[in-house]
């Protein structure tokens, strides 16, 4: 492979979408209301559609046989790259939430840096994402100030769901080294860098949504290393039926 750090760079950033992408398309048809359900499932389609072309590239730099069906499909769990704040389940539909926020939050930023990449595949991608990302914040953002500043009931699920989601945050900004690499190259994004805007404006709406910001300072890692929760296995086991049954299918 003639850039293999550039290749696994691509698969740290398109498997975060394609494993919420994933957990967001199992609402479908659960969602609480049918308007919320479509917004849900839309936002899945966002994300498979975004998670297409960066498959294509990192296919292209492989230079081998593998198509994007093979890397989305047929690899190990040990071989994604996915933070872990992803791969949590849907709990309720605070948790639901609360993940996509938080994640959310951290990829609009990411998406506006990546756009600055000096590989312009990679540019061209996130300038084609963010627009769509945009409205994934928003969506988010909203229900989390519903829910938060809403009933009795629905504040404690959502304070329950950002409770247990924050110690996976600090990964979102766990460089690999292949995330040095292509930042000294000038074509990753420094993520160590939105660190403190992050949480600045996550805190911002936690406190607008009546909800109060966890005190933990423990989290966890290893997602982008391929050590992941025992959640992933389950969700593969899902995802990759249909092309493990029946091979050579195409998306």
């Amino acid at each position: 492979m003639k850039n293999e750090n550039l290749y696994n760079y691509i698969l740290g950033i398109a498997d975060n979408s394609l494993i919420l992408g994933q957990r967001m398309g199992e609402l479908c048809g659960h969602g609480p209301t049918l308007e919320t359900d479509i917004a849900c499932t839309n936002i899945s389609l966002d994300l498979f559609g975004q998670v297409r072309s960066y498959y294509q590239y990192a296919a292209k730099i492989a230079g081998d046989d593998r198509t994007e069906d093979d890397i989305a499909m047929l690899r190990k769990e040990r071989e994604y790259k996915n933070v872990l704040l992803v791969e949590q389940p849907n709990t309720d539909f605070a948790y639901t939430i609360g993940r996509q926020f938080l994640f959310d939050v951290y990829h609009l930023a990411f998406l506006a840096e990546l756009q600055k990449s000096n590989d312009l595949t990679l540019s061209a991608i996130a300038n084609k994402c963010i627009k769509e990302v945009s409205y994934h914040e928003r969506f988010s953002s909203d229900w989390v100030k519903r829910l938060g500043d809403g009933t009795e009931e629905s504040n404690q699920k959502m304070q329950a769901a950002i409770n247990d989601l924050w110690t996976y945050t600090d990964e979102l900004f766990h460089q690999t080294e292949a995330d040095k690499a292509m930042v000294a190259e000038g074509v990753g994004v420094d993520v160590t860098q939105l660190k403190e805007k992050y949480y600045k404006q996550v805190n911002a709406l936690l406190k607008e949504a009546n909800l109060e910001i966890p005190e933990s300072k423990w989290f966890q890692k290893g997602g982008k290393e391929g050590i992941h929760t025992e959640h992933l296995g389950y969700l593969l086991s899902d995802l990759q039926y249909m092309q493990r049954t029946y091979p050579n299918m195409e998306w």
